[in-house]
């Protein structure tokens, strides 16, 4: 029993950081898209 409870915290302390992880990965991403939409919409 201790060790899926210690399997268990570690786990969810692995998902922390994947999520702030993915949220980077998206943000810097939908920054890129925006990016590219912006000088295809600006370049004649």
């Amino acid at each position: 029993m201790p060790k899926k409870k210690t399997s268990y915290v570690q786990r969810k302390q692995k998902d922390e950081p994947n999520k702030k992880l993915i949220i980077w990965i998206s943000s810097i991403f939908g920054l890129i898209v925006i990016a590219m939409a912006l000088l295809l919409i600006l370049n004649p």
